[in-house]
């Protein structure tokens, strides 16, 4: 998702709203997760979902909103139990009423993605009222300064760093003692087509997503033969609050467009 402010002249390349990044080795699907418990009869086989998640249970991070929330709604269709965490806590509350409405269980977990206490707290609280972690989706990211990365302040490329790559690495590190016990576990990182394609203004934010699939590009690699599946996805411009820049500009969205074979940015219930 990229947040955008585009001069008259800007030129603009897009990509197809989704691209999967990376996956672990012996993964056999680019789905978030799938449950694969063994059934107990060739029938029970025959008749499971092959995408459900009746059973799981399934952290996403930075989902009050946006992305975030169409992943954990997605999620909790398919029968996961979702924990739905951001540095609000109320604004939690309400997208776990809101799934509540729908009859699907979820928990709202207060979480500073930026400080590894809260993370540990995160996953702990998890743990102690679920007594498991399938699934782990780090999306919460920070993009605090628009302008040149000639210009870009210090404490600015320190907070996108540290929110952006070194606090996923830490949640990686805190779930997969976790999501190794699932026997099935999947951990998925929001990387940006911003990886992939310079885009004037948000140099810090594509930098820091493209050391995001560096890091899930080893994840993968270590943690394949340990059973737990490593995925990113890099979305492009996608309907949210990050892009409002973009999406409220009318000659950037011609521009969009004309570039991209749907003719239309990508919504969140697209990723989710």
């Amino acid at each position: 998702m990229l947040p955008m402010m585009l001069p008259a002249d800007a030129r603009v390349e897009l990509a197809p709203p989704i691209l999967s990044v990376a996956t672990s080795p012996n993964s056999h699907a680019q789905s978030v997760s799938t449950s694969n418990t063994r059934a107990s009869s060739q029938s029970q086989t025959s008749t499971r979902d092959p995408f459900g998640l009746d059973g799981k249970v399934a952290i996403v991070t930075g989902s009050s909103r946006g992305i975030g929330r169409a992943i954990a709604t997605a999620l909790a269709r398919a029968g996961a139990r979702v924990v739905v965490s951001s540095r609000k806590a109320d604004a939690c509350a309400k997208v776990v009423q809101a799934l509540a409405d729908e009859g699907l269980e979820a928990m709202a977990i207060g979480c500073h993605a930026g400080r590894r206490e809260e993370l540990e707290r995160l996953v702990d609280s998890t743990i102690e009222r679920y007594g498991r972690l399938d699934i782990c989706v780090a999306n919460a990211a920070a993009n605090p300064v628009l302008g040149p990365l000639a210009k870009l302040p210090e404490d600015a490329w320190d907070k996108v760093m540290n929110t952006n790559v070194r606090a996923v690495f830490q949640l990686a590190g805190i779930a997969l003692p976790h999501l190794e016990r699932s026997g099935e576990g999947s951990f998925l990182a929001i990387s940006s087509i911003g990886a992939l394609r310079t885009e004037r203004g948000i140099g810090a934010y594509n930098i820091s997503k493209l050391a995001l699939v560096g890091l899930v590009q080893n994840l993968a690699s270590e943690w394949g033969r340990r059973g737990v599946r490593v995925n990113a996805i890099a979305p492009g411009f996608i309907r949210t609050d990050f892009s409002r820049a973009l999406w409220e500009n009318p000659e950037a969205m011609d521009r969009v467009r004309l570039m991209t074979p749907l003719q239309r940015i990508g919504e969140p219930e697209d990723i989710g």
